[in-house]
């Protein structure tokens, strides 16, 4: 436990904690070191000040209460008396020293440890130094080794190994993205450098139920023209003005596939805007929307649109949103219900004047003077201006000529637009800019935040990137090329289709690559071996034709360069500018990878009559045609009652002394199936054949 997290657990500040620790004997700490094990029970114990005399720990004492104990160890302990119950702490003695219970044994009572995806041996024993315990690389790679695993210290591992071995060495695992793993120090909040903020307000809503529309009507703007299919697909920030007040609003895309992006929209906000149709009702987006809204714990204002249309209801959708917890002001609740009209500019002032009250209620404050952090909300490759990033500032104000990282990609801030295109210099909390000087595209939805220099946050970037190498290398295999698909499909085994997917936009890739990977099917199952923003070049193409995968592009084109290589070597490039469209045809593509469904039909049974052995041929069933008919080359079974007794061909077919091809009901002949034994008179013949259907997802 780091000292600025016990601080906040004991609601003190951090340099008092520093300054009771060094009373206790601890020196040379700060805010971000870990706090001493044996130091914590007493800190907890006196509320944060210092107590009993200085104590030396050893580190040996700390290792062995962290990591599972050895043989010699654990034959010791059964022959002391049992160890207090987990957790309680034996009180100081009289020089001062303090003894520590045993941390319970079940995985959930251990302290929790973030690890990074594909983590090595040699990076768990570094995290669990980082604790205070003593844990080598070789004491990790050991348990691994008497697990069964065979690694070296600095083998990816994959999630299921750390999830085993953590719990073996004291530790309830915690696998976590590399730029979550880090700690960043946090910051003393100073009361009287706080200031009110702007409200970040995100619209929510079913498809065409006029979200775009309100905010088009609002900025007096026309956004949705200019997309294709008339659906919004990009996140938008966008700022707007009331009564010498902003308001920030994030516009999220409506269709269904945008789901994460809508998620991710409202975990930055501070109000939820659910826009509602009031000729529609409430729809599954509407109530995925409010499930977004309640997770991020944010207050909703309900916008019931369109009730300038004859067929408007606006009493019906109150009775639809409060059947599911959502209860107008009006009707004794808590939500604030506005009946707006965008295409008629309807009670929008109105609208805006909600937002701002309950943005009142909520207090929302911010420090401007903090060290700068926020969200990437978009990101994508200008052609002219190198990556950018749509930026909400969340805490401090970024500037001009900051160092900035975000996931792995990192920079300095050459230039920042906002939302019309005009150049700031520099952004305070709530404020939503356009910002140019990354090495490469962020990730939209990943944390900015502002470095000391731009060394450190090339220094973190890296360190980032190669972590993200290390868990793709943990989890990947060997692609799959277009033959393996092939043979898992005729073996009845998953099969994978291999797409390399490239987008203008990071909100488009991961929006599109979720709903690919969502496409239900237990047999076969979409693949994304890599995604980026961009056009598709040759390398894109290269690595398509080494996997056998395909190229999906979505408001992207290959380059010339790329087309030809594409048309040499036979490899399918896919472009869409409408997300739905590429679903469904990916879908047509994953059921023509299914297995084709094996459809059996009866074409007759026969009664055996009587039985004929002939010499050098072998037993011909002398039978009677009671159904349909029997056909020579069909497949035959014969079953006594629900008794199978065998199955064959017919491979031959007499009517009296005549070869036939077939014999109708009621007719007699002579049926010849070899490999069946114990046919008996009064057995049945079913004549049967089958087929291949195609299958659909």
């Amino acid at each position: 436990m780091r000292i600025h997290e016990l601080a906040k657990e004991l609601s003190v500040k951090s340099k008092d904690l520093v300054v009771a620790l060094e009373e206790m004997g601890f020196q040379g700490l700060t805010a971000s070191s870990s706090v001493p094990d044996e130091a914590v029970p007493r800190l907890r114990a006196s509320g944060g000040k210092a107590s009993g005399k200085p104590v030396e720990a050893t580190v040996e004492a700390v290792s062995r209460k962290r990591r599972s104990p050895t043989k010699a160890e654990a034959a010791t302990a059964q022959a002391e008396p049992q160890a207090e119950p987990a957790g309680e702490v034996d009180a100081p003695s009289a020089d001062g020293d303090v003894a520590v219970a045993a941390e319970p044994a079940a995985e959930g009572g251990l302290p929790a440890l973030k690890i990074h995806r594909g983590a090595t041996p040699q990076d768990i024993a570094e995290r669990i130094q980082a604790g205070g315990a003593d844990v080598s690389a070789a004491e990790v790679v050991k348990v691994l080794l008497q697990m069964g695993e065979m690694v070296t210290a600095t083998h990816p591992l994959s999630e299921a190994a750390i999830e085993l071995i953590l719990p073996e060495l004291g530790f309830r695992p915690e696998i976590v993205a590399p730029e979550e793993e880090e700690e960043e120090e946090e910051e003393e909040v100073d009361e009287a450098r706080l200031v009110t903020k702007a409200p970040v307000v995100t619209v929510m809503g079913h498809v065409d139920h006029g979200k775009s529309s309100i905010l088009d009507a609002i900025r007096e703007t026309d956004v949705v023209s200019g997309e294709a299919g008339g659906i919004t697909q990009h996140i938008g920030a966008y700022q707007v003005h009331r009564g010498g007040r902003e308001i920030t609003f994030i516009d999220t895309p409506g269709h269904e596939a945008f789901t994460a992006m809508r998620a991710r929209g409202a975990q930055v906000t501070d109000i939820a805007v659910l826009v509602v149709a009031a000729d529609d009702g409430v729809k599954p987006q509407t109530l995925e929307a409010i499930d977004h809204a309640r997770a991020a714990d944010v207050p909703i204002v309900v916008a019931v649109n369109k009730i300038d249309k004859p067929e408007a209801d606006p009493t019906r959708v109150r009775q639809q949103l409060s059947d599911r917890g959502i209860q107008p002001e009006e009707w004794g609740g808590d939500t604030v219900f506005v009946d707006v009209s965008a295409k008629a500019r309807t009670n929008l002032d109105q609208l805006l004047e909600m937002i701002l009250l309950v943005a009142d209620l909520q207090e929302l404050k911010a420090d401007p003077e903090a060290r700068p952090k926020g969200t990437a909300i978009e990101a994508h490759l200008d052609k002219g201006r190198g990556a950018a990033a749509t930026v909400l500032v969340q805490r401090g104000t970024l500037q001009i000529g900051d160092a900035i990282v975000s996931g792995t990609s990192y920079g300095r801030v050459r230039a920042m637009l906002d939302e019309h295109g005009r150049a700031v210099r520099e952004a305070g909390p709530a404020k939503p800019v356009m910002v140019l000087g990354w090495s490469s595209v962020p990730e939209a939805g990943d944390d900015v935040r502002v470095v000391h220099d731009e060394r450190e946050a090339r220094h973190l970037a890296q360190e980032r990137d190669a972590k993200h190498r290390q868990a793709e290398l943990a989890a990947s295999s060997r692609p799959l090329s277009l033959v393996d698909i092939l043979s898992q499909v005729q073996q009845g085994e998953v099969a994978e289709l291999p797409i390399i997917l490239k987008a203008d936009v990071q909100g488009s890739i991961e929006a599109l690559a979720d709903a690919l990977e969502k496409l239900p099917s237990d047999e076969v199952r979409v693949r994304v071996l890599h995604r980026g923003t961009g056009g598709i070049g040759e390398n894109d193409i290269a690595l398509a034709v080494a996997s056998g995968a395909i190229v999906v592009g979505f408001n992207v084109r290959p380059s010339p360069a790329a087309r030809e290589l594409a048309e040499k070597e036979g490899v399918d490039v896919r472009l869409y500018d409408v997300i739905y469209q590429a679903v469904d045809d990916i879908r047509q593509a994953l059921s023509g990878m299914l297995a084709p469904e094996i459809r059996e039909m009866v074409l007759g049974r026969a009664q055996v009559r009587q039985l004929f052995p002939i010499t050098k041929v072998g037993t011909i069933y002398g039978s009677s045609v009671t159904e349909g008919k029997m056909v020579r080359g069909s497949r035959a079974r014969i079953k006594r009652g629900e008794t199978l007794l065998g199955e064959g061909v017919i491979s031959s077919l007499k009517r009296f002394k005549d070869d036939v091809r077939e014999v109708l009901q009621g007719l007699e002949c002579g049926v010849g199936i070899e490999g069946i034994k114990g046919v008996q008179p009064n057995d049945v013949i079913e004549a049967f054949s089958t087929e291949e259907v195609a299958r659909t997802l």
